[in-house]
């Protein structure tokens, strides 16, 4: 009986993840009329890969004890959000990019920066919220929190950058309310990897990778920063196929279609490890 109904309960798992195919969930989409925020450095809105895409930019301003936001015409002195912009469109060259500057030049701000920076793009309603910044003061663990429970309830899905250092960073390491990311070689963002029960669940492209430069140029980047922005491209075709859905909805079928990449990516080795024993085999 036990075993029967194991069998059962693995069947109807794979009839729920059966609906999730790359026909129905991303392949043929572009990310069209789906807002995304890169709270950031900045962006080159006139570098030519990146020229119209980028809707609107805004900056952090401290003025008088308080911080507001003005339209920015500053561009991006430091290169790392004009980088994340650019994975971003290279995996949904369609999607509306919304630039919120928090960082200085050499991609240095303070942590109040940054709180406000997430509250102002939780309050526009931006579907998807690339974060390739955090920071490691525990000062910043409860609002940062409140932050994003507050995204998640509003269905803005946050994606954010694991440290690049071996230790904790925030908010990445909230994985019960946002999509956290880490580098790893190989090109192909759509064959990511989900780390289920693991603080920072989703392995990316992040090595070596080249995207846009301000002044018009490109550059190889590596780190987790740059893994963040091929996440959140592939979620925008996601959300561009079935807008509706929400943060936990797109965070089942990523880890669907990372379980997948995974059982690809076996029974490849697997096959690969067999043909050598045939091929090593003495000839009779």
């Amino acid at each position: 009986m036990a075993l029967e109904t194991a069998a059962e309960a693995a069947h109807m798992t794979n009839d729920l993840w059966a609906a999730i195919q790359p026909e129905t969930i991303w392949q043929g989409r572009t990310g069209r009329g789906v807002r995304v925020a890169v709270v950031d450095s900045g962006i080159d809105t006139e570098h030519p890969d990146l020229k119209g895409k980028v809707k609107e930019s805004v900056e952090a301003v401290a003025e008088d004890g308080r911080i507001d936001f003005r339209p920015s015409t500053s561009g991006d002195q430091a290169g790392h959000g004009t980088a994340c912009a650019g994975i971003i469109a290279s995996v949904a060259p369609d999607v509306e990019l919304y630039s919120v500057k928090v960082l200085g030049p050499k991609a240095s701000g303070s942590g109040d920066m940054f709180l406000v920076g997430l509250d102002y793009a939780i309050k526009q309603k931006f579907e998807i919220i690339n974060l390739s910044l955090g920071t490691t003061k525990r000062d910043f663990f409860a609002p940062l929190h409140d932050l994003l429970d507050r995204a998640y309830q509003s269905g803005c899905i946050v994606v954010s950058a694991a440290n690049n250092l071996p230790y904790p960073s925030y908010p990445s390491i909230f994985s019960s309310s946002i999509v956290s990311v880490v580098k790893r070689s190989g090109g192909d963002p759509f064959n990511f990897g989900y780390r289920y029960g693991q603080v920072i669940e989703l392995v990316a492209p992040g090595v070596e990778v080249t995207t846009t430069w301000p002044g018009g140029g490109h550059r190889q980047v590596t780190g987790n920063s740059f893994a963040c922005p091929y996440v959140v491209g592939i979620i925008a075709r996601i959300k561009e196929a079935h807008p509706g859905l929400t943060p936990f909805q797109v965070k089942t079928i990523l880890y669907t279609m990372g379980q997948r990449n995974r059982e690809k990516a076996a029974a490849a080795a697997a096959q690969a490890q067999a043909q050598s024993a045939e091929a090593s085999k003495p000839q009779a």
